[in-house]
């Protein structure tokens, strides 16, 4: 009847209120450090875990990570769909292994190898693995020629600048190779050519010149390592290739800088490394190691598996390992082609480079690099200021923006720096979110009497 109430509301709203059944169910005890006694419903388990990930910093302003952190739902559909695809198993899965050695070549192709048809080269879980893999070829082709001359082997050198990844001192802890590592010195802060060839000597399995730094964005002059250890070999009869560590830049130089030659058009150039996972565009974690040719990749390495019915060469530290990496590394390699990866890395070197110049024109801060080789700089606090880089890296954070302050290596141990990486899905946008929350961060800070945090305040390692 109108104007009738019902019962319910003559009690009050009665409907009931709608709780979560995911928290209403939730045990009150979970233990943290051993397996519980009983499991838990799926749901349940899924929230535990998933509220405390939101703990962890947003990926996407994560400035410090060098990391895809956007990819396309395409991409990550196909990855989705590989999840239980093994790598390894290329018997039951070839059109996987198939798509793997098309990126081989296409890579190969990339960086000028002779023949890249017949490209030599393999997938890996990252940069780290590659590189490892890219050593122990150079350790091998040196034991070789070593012991066909009747010479002794047990003194391998690697020569490299101290700004190497941690990676690469892993490598020569690992396999017992002495690392012999260029320090930096005044506004040189990467590998230069004098110094790589002063450390050179008969038992130099290699030099590794790295195609961007990480401590700065930085590229090592590979064409000037090369000339100069051609004239060390026409003096001393010393022959002494190069590894070319590009990570990063082995995935930039190719469609930003293309008249750069620091690949296989290189004579001495015997192996180069990448990151499918940074600016390879794909998800982490995947890596990509190729070798100029045959004679660069000792024969003796490569392993030949009888593995569920097939036989299948292989020459990894890893074995098993998921596919849907690989498969979408070849998903953007068809997606965007040479002018599509030109398009997105030279928009990323473009916001790096804009952002470069607006963070200097602050007058706070000091450029050590500008973003215009890597899409990635560094800049420390002008002289005169009264706060760290610790103390922008601890505000910023509050803002949720992830840009590591750190110190540089030995002889520049007195430069701390902040670094900015600019990755595919840092746009225009973000870049300028960023410099107005710096910019408020800078009347703050300029309040200060002194610094306030040192490198003890750094959640930051760098190299790890």
């Amino acid at each position: 009847m109108p104007g009738a109430h019902s019962p319910s509301e003559d009690r009050g709203d009665d409907r009931g209120v709608s709780v979560n059944p995911v928290f209403a169910a939730e045990p009150v005890d979970i233990p943290r450090f051993r397996m519980p006694d009983s499991g838990l419903h799926p749901e349940i388990a899924y929230q535990v875990v998933h509220d405390e990930l939101m703990l962890d910093g947003n990926a996407r302003l994560n400035l410090a990570t060098f990391v895809t952190t956007w990819a396309e739902p395409q991409a990550e559909r196909l990855m989705a769909e590989s999840f239980d695809k093994n790598m390894i198993d290329k018997d039951e899965y070839p059109r996987t292994a198939d798509l793997e050695q098309r990126c081989v070549r296409m890579l190969a192709d990339l960086w000028h190898a002779p023949d890249p048809g017949r490209a030599v080269g393999c997938s890996t879980t990252g940069s780290s693995e590659a590189c490892m893999l890219g050593g122990l070829a150079l350790k091998r082709r040196w034991q070789h020629r070593r012991r066909a001359a009747g010479l002794p082997t047990d003194r391998p050198n690697i020569v490299m600048g101290v700004n190497v990844q941690i990676c690469w001192d892993k490598f020569a802890n690992y396999w017992d190779v002495e690392p012999r590592l260029v320090p930096m010195e005044g506004d040189r802060l990467h590998l230069g050519a004098d110094e790589a060839v002063a450390l050179c000597d008969e038992n130099t399995i290699g030099v590794v010149a790295i195609l961007g730094s990480t401590f700065d964005g930085s590229y090592e002059p590979v064409a000037e390592i090369c000339a100069a250890l051609d004239d060390l070999q026409s003096r001393t009869g010393l022959d002494v290739p190069v590894h070319v560590d590009g990570a990063s830049g082995a995935m930039i130089a190719p469609f930003c800088d293309p008249d750069l030659e620091w690949d296989f058009r290189l004579p001495r150039v015997a192996s180069i490394n990448t990151s499918g996972h940074k600016y390879g565009l794909v998800h982490p974690g995947v890596g990509w190691a190729v070798w100029r040719d045959t004679d660069a990749l000792p024969e003796d390495l490569v392993f030949r598996v009888n593995y569920l019915g097939g036989d299948m060469p292989t020459f990894a530290l890893n074995f098993s390992r998921p596919g849907g990496q690989v498969i979408a590394q070849y998903y953007n390699f068809l997606r965007l082609g040479r002018e599509g990866y030109a398009r997105v890395q030279g928009t990323c070197r473009e916001i790096a480079t804009g952002l470069a110049g607006r963070i200097a024109e602050t007058g706070a801060f000091r450029l050590l690099t500008d973003g215009s080789q890597l899409p990635v700089f560094a800049f420390t606090v002008a002289d005169g200021e009264p706060f760290s880089v610790f103390d922008v890296s601890a505000g910023l954070r509050e803002t949720g923006w992830l840009v590591p302050a750190y110190t540089f290596p030995q002889n520049r141990e007195d430069l701390a720096a902040l670094r900015i990486v600019v990755r595919n899905g840092f746009s225009h946008d973000l870049a300028a979110l960023l410099l107005d929350d710096l910019a408020r961060l800078l009347e703050r800070l300029r309040r200060q009497a002194g610094p306030v945090r040192g490198s003890e305040a750094a959640g930051f390692a760098h190299g790890t």
